[in-house]
């Protein structure tokens, strides 16, 4: 459907949020400033013990040399977050699901969390299957499931004659998310492309269509589309509703005080101190002016400082395409995904 500006009112909103977070307030807990320190009790699992592992995520598989990047904790400062505990995660959403929307960020954060509860019940039985874009991990013995929809822009894309239009006012997948105890959406990385790659023709905002548009923009309107369609759609006292937050790239040295040319390849070590030199990018501030339009409560996991620190936490060339393809966006697992789900898990205790 197209959505309208006839959203209903949700006076209860902003008191709802506060309530979501007295129990990390009280304990003067801002998860997402902080620092990266060694701790011998991580990682939280070995990858090898991951089965389903994906190839462009699994470096110490691909040959990765140095082993430090998993063995680095997120300490906030002025508190500690809780340990991820796999089994009362499951037990606590039993017969529950769990819905991931957005790109490979999304679908690295999803195998992320499911290794992680895979390595705390590994006798326990599983299903992977797949359904058009929606794949769903059962744990069958707690009846959760942990599903990803790969949607990387939130809103349509039809193809008509004139050829493939992203319509940014319109959102008729959002059917796949109806019926979720928790969804987390992600979307950035896809809004930049051009090219080969670039999966639609034409840009559609109500009856005006274009061949292209500023995409910093064209990415807020969609993310308003999206926020009309959580505030008409979601019964949010049912359906917990989390955005993943701005996955960073690392491929410019000179925004952490190397050479410009200089990638995430190489890198063995995390930023020290708690702020990046190069500062936040500048969706992250689109995202969070379209975020505090919602009238729903919507939780913002704020990832990016935590991630921009972690130069090192990305595949390189121990990715899915090896030495021709420096892949310095997405992230090793074990890696800095653990992270953002241990996150995940602190607001859903």
């Amino acid at each position: 459907m197209v959505l309208q500006d006839n959203a209903n009112s949700y006076g209860s909103a902003l008191v709802l949020s506060l309530l979501l977070l007295l129990p990390l307030l009280a304990k003067g807990c801002d998860m997402f400033t902080g620092q990266w320190v060694k701790d011998a009790s991580y990682p939280l699992y070995d990858p090898s013990t991951c089965p389903f592992l994906r190839r462009e995520f699994a470096c110490k598989k691909n040959g990765r040399p140095d082993l430090d990047y998993p063995t680095f904790r997120w300490q906030p400062q002025g508190c500690k977050l809780a340990r991820f505990n796999g089994v009362e995660f499951l037990q606590k959403n039993r017969g529950k699901k769990i819905m991931f929307v957005g790109d490979s960020l999304s679908l690295n954060q999803w195998q992320s969390l499911t290794c992680m509860l895979h390595s705390s019940v590994p006798k326990s039985p599983y299903t992977i299957t797949t359904q058009g874009p929606i794949s769903t991990f059962t744990f069958q013995e707690y009846g959760v499931e942990i599903k990803l929809d790969r949607n990387v822009y939130l809103v349509d894309i039809v193809s008509e004659k004139i050829g493939r239009v992203m319509k940014l006012d319109s959102i008729n997948d959002g059917k796949n998310w109806l019926g979720m105890d928790t969804l987390i959406f992600n979307t950035w990385h896809w809004w930049s492309r051009r090219g080969p790659t670039q999966p639609w023709d034409f840009i559609q905002i109500g009856r005006n269509i274009t061949k292209d548009m500023d995409r910093v923009a064209a990415f807020e309107i969609a993310l308003g589309t999206w926020g009309k369609w959580v505030d008409t759609v979601v019964d949010t006292r049912k359906t917990r509703v989390f955005f993943q937050g701005i996955s960073p790239s690392h491929y410019n040295g000179a925004l952490w005080g190397e050479r410009a040319g200089q990638t995430c390849a190489g890198q063995t070590e995390p930023l020290l101190g708690t702020t990046y030199p190069g500062g936040l990018p500048t969706e992250v501030g689109v995202l969070k002016r379209a975020l505090g339009k919602i009238t729903k409560p919507v939780t913002l996991l704020d990832i990016t400082m935590l991630s921009l620190l972690r130069k090192d936490g990305h595949p390189s060339i121990y990715g899915l395409g090896g030495r021709t393809n420096n892949d310095c966006s997405h992230w090793c697992l074990s890696g800095v995904p653990d992270t953002w789900n241990e996150i995940l898990y602190n607001y859903m205790l």
